[in-house]
């Protein structure tokens, strides 16, 4: 049972919230109103419905005092009292503490892993495969950096997606995904295994970090590519180094100014990841955790053709629709990922 005190706060913290609203706010106030008032609705939102279920249980019950209402309150009350468990979890799951990351964009970077020019190639296909993704949740998807192989691979790529809730659907896709299939370029028809690492990382927003203009160099170049990729006659180019994290962005669009700006944007998401990420350590330190570690060195998915296989290593959870889930049908996959990241932290409250 969920604390009705608990509930009364949450609710009157929201309607506080929505009367400040009202009053018109300016500036960052109205903002870090505005995201924990989103933050709260749909909370408030299942409290409602939970509420509403905990009056029509006790009309139904005052009902059997009634011999006239007495027929109908028997029937109702074991279909409400079915409710009331899933209910009871609803409320929990909607309780649960939220990643404030969780509803900012994303950047995702690609690289090949061990497998040569076939780790290559499945880099550009988990890329094509975020990109369909990210098309049907209607977000949109900007390439902000890319490098290419002769055969079409990917070397590297750094892609910008933005929409809503991006982080909190994409953030369990990094880690090492792992590919088994024949490539175009082996005759003996063998299968090979090859892999690429995923990164997902938020956007970090201009309050989150502070970058000392000392600690950073900005070179310009001239852009280039293989396949035709940013291929450029000016020096356009913008290299951002920070030198006390050693870090490097490089964005090559056909602006300087507009590079600028997005290198510095990447790299203000990397510094933000570093801090999350050493957060998350220090309160994982004690425990092992199986969904939403960020541990990029494990496995956490394969690609298997030949049978038309992908498996999450993570959940144990098994799809033969692979052609399916190669064109953007994520949805199965990331919803069981976040049932099962759900499950876990409701069981550290239990613990």
């Amino acid at each position: 049972m969920v604390p009705i005190e608990k509930l009364n706060a949450i609710t009157e913290r929201f309607e506080f919230l929505e009367a400040k609203m009202a009053q018109g706010l300016a500036g960052d106030d109205i903002a870090a109103i505005g995201r924990e008032y989103a933050e709260l609705k749909p909370v408030v939102e299942e409290i409602a419905k939970y509420r509403q279920l905990l009056d029509d249980l006790a009309e139904a019950e005052a009902m059997l005092d009634d011999p006239d209402m007495r027929e109908l309150a028997e029937e109702e009350l074991p279909l409400l009292r079915d409710q009331l468990p899933e209910m009871e979890q609803a409320m929990r799951v909607a309780l649960l503490p939220k990643d404030a990351a969780d509803a900012r964009p994303a950047m995702i970077e690609i690289r090949p892993g061990t497998g040569g020019d076939e780790a290559s190639l499945f880099a550009g296909d988990l890329l094509r495969m975020y990109q369909r993704y990210a098309e049907r949740q209607g977000w949109s998807f900007d390439i902000v950096e890319q490098q290419l192989t002769e055969l079409g691979g990917v070397k590297e790529v750094v892609a910008h997606v933005k929409g809503d809730g991006v982080f909190a659907r994409l953030r369990f896709e990094s880690g090492v995904h792992r590919v088994q299939r024949v490539p175009e370029t082996e005759s003996g028809g063998r299968i090979h295994t090859s892999a690429a690492t995923v990164a997902v990382l938020p956007e970090a927003e201009d309050v989150d970090i502070h970058i000392d203009p000392s600690d950073i160099r900005i070179d310009t170049m001239r852009a280039s590519g293989a396949g035709g990729q940013h291929v450029n006659t000016t020096d356009s180019a913008v290299r951002i180094t920070h030198m006390p994290t050693g870090i490097v962005v490089v964005s090559s669009e056909k602006s300087q100014h507009r590079n600028r700006e997005i290198a510095m944007q990447v790299l203000k998401t990397r510094l933000f990841d570093m801090e999350r990420q050493k957060a998350h350590d220090a309160r994982a330190a004690s425990r092992k955790s199986q969904v939403g570690s960020g541990d990029r060195s494990e496995r956490i998915r394969t690609y298997n053709f030949p049978q038309g296989r992908m498996t999450d290593h993570r959940i144990n959870l098994t799809l033969y629709k692979l052609g399916e889930v190669m064109a953007g049908d994520l949805d199965e996959t990331i919803d069981a990922l976040i049932q099962a990241d759900q499950a876990e932290k409701l069981a550290d409250l239990d613990a």
